[in-house]
């Protein structure tokens, strides 16, 4: 089955926000999820320690650059999806994830600086598809947007497409509850209502199912 991994050299672009929603709607959705933690600052752990895991979800922390590659084949052969949150920092563990994966997903807020930061994932990308001689399907979701698009927003989409680089659409929008996840914990339809519940699982809900046809080869 599938390895996500989660990538980008930015702190504060939303990679666990974007783990932790893309897992528990595949979850949701009735998939058996895997989510590994690589992240030093432990936001996974943390996360799943508010509150009970989601039926058909596990986690796994403090997995180091001996152990990734052997964990990533261990359990993706057991038929499950594995969702990897890595560390914002280019580094030998990045890269080890990274050759392991299905798709990489490199999450960036709409800015100038965090696209320019972002572009350097996607560069680690490029190395290891040199280094293996494949292609590593990846894209880029845009996290914490607005409702309406900036005009530095609409010009960094318009960047990215020129240069061939897939954006997930829909965008993980700015959401109250998508941010109190890490205070409650479980997933968006067992915590309290926090803002327009509606909204952000239709959004949480349409974000899962554009990574999942990426990785039936729909996208």
């Amino acid at each position: 089955m599938p390895t996500i991994v989660i990538a980008s050299p930015k702190g504060g672009a939303g990679k666990s926000t974007t783990a932790v929603i893309l897992g528990t709607e595949l979850a949701h959705a009735g998939a058996e999820i895997v989510m590994i933690d690589c992240d030093p600052n432990a936001s996974l752990r943390m996360w799943a320690e508010r509150a009970p895991l989601p039926i058909r979800m596990s986690i796994l922390s403090n997995i180091g650059e001996s152990e990734i590659v052997r964990t990533i084949k261990q359990h993706d052969q057991d038929g499950k999806i594995v969702v990897v949150d890595l560390e914002g920092v280019a580094s030998r563990l990045v890269s080890r994830a990274i050759s392991q994966a299905d798709l990489v997903i490199t999450p960036m807020r709409a800015t100038t600086l965090d696209a320019t930061i972002g572009v350097r994932a996607l560069a680690l990308i490029a190395e290891e598809e040199e280094a293996l001689d494949r292609k590593i399907p990846h894209a880029v979701v845009f996290t914490m947007t607005k409702a309406i698009k900036s005009k530095q927003h609409s010009g960094i989409a318009e960047s990215l497409a020129t240069q061939g680089v897939d954006v997930i659409d829909p965008p993980l929008m700015e959401r109250a509850a998508f941010s109190a996840l890490f205070e409650f914990g479980g997933s968006l339809r067992s915590m309290p209502a926090q803002g327009n519940m509606e909204a952000a699982i239709e959004n949480a809900a349409s974000f899962a199912q554009a990574v999942y046809k990426r990785l039936a080869g729909e996208g």
